[in-house]
């Protein structure tokens, strides 16, 4: 059983129609479609609202299922559609946007920072990356700077796919050491910052970005935490409040 991704192809849809395909032994509900993120790659799975004639329910949270299909989690034991109900999924768009800004920015963090990744994760208020540093950055400051230049130039971020065989033949590719890109699937999805005749970052990702980097905002550096002998945490937020 398989869920269509709609979120991987249009992230800026905040409603979309399905149908019911199954429920788990948790109380979770699959449909045929989702709009819904679910948990991954350090990203937070999405919440919202469920919708079908006579009933309504809140999502809390998405989460994959064994088998690869996309599970909704209610946010409290509820009566559930049944299987087969056209349903219309509601996205708590303010929270999934601030995902997608702040998973941008870490991206390009890793561009100001090119050193392998070791861990990262989001949240709607900020969003951080660890790194294989044994030593701190001489200057701070200069890199918060560089990271907002990055991000007010404004760039493109777009996607292409590229063969598993071709990911093994490029393993540069993959900046992070903890999170490996899905494959077996035949194909993998690069997420591209720039264009290709200009590009600052392509790496693999199954995330959700905003359409261009200006839609971040500034953005802020925490304090740059020593995490075990090599590792170094670099935090962000962001600057406004919007």
């Amino acid at each position: 059983m398989t869920t269509e991704p709609v979120f991987m192809a249009e992230p800026y849809a905040r409603e979309t129609r399905s149908s019911v395909t199954a429920h788990t032994e948790e109380g979770g509900i699959v449909c045929a479609a989702s709009i819904f993120y679910p948990t991954g790659g350090g990203q937070p799975g999405d919440s919202g609202r469920l919708l079908w004639e006579g009933g309504e329910i809140a999502v809390a949270t998405t989460v994959k299922g064994e088998r690869g299909e996309i599970v909704l989690v209610p946010g409290e034991p509820s009566r559930l559609p049944p299987v087969g109900t056209e349903v219309i999924q509601l996205l708590d768009w303010e929270r999934r946007y601030r995902h997608m800004r702040i998973h941008t920015a870490l991206h390009l963090l890793s561009v100001v920072i090119p050193l392998p990744v070791t861990g990262g994760s989001i949240t709607a208020e900020k969003g951080r990356l660890d790194f294989d540093m044994p030593e701190a950055p001489a200057d701070r400051d200069a890199l918060e700077a560089r990271l907002n230049e990055l991000i007010a130039r404004d760039l493109p971020v777009g996607e292409e796919w590229i063969t598993d065989a071709d990911l093994e033949a490029n393993p540069g590719l993959v900046k992070t050491m903890s999170v490996q890109p899905p494959r077996g699937a035949g194909r993998v999805r690069l997420v591209r910052i720039g264009t290709p005749e200009d590009q600052v970052d392509l790496q693999p990702c199954g995330g959700t970005h905003v359409a261009r980097t200006g839609e971040i905002g500034p953005v802020a550096f925490g304090k740059i935490e020593k995490k075990g002998k090599r590792n170094r945490r670099v935090s962000i937020t962001f600057a406004e409040t919007n």
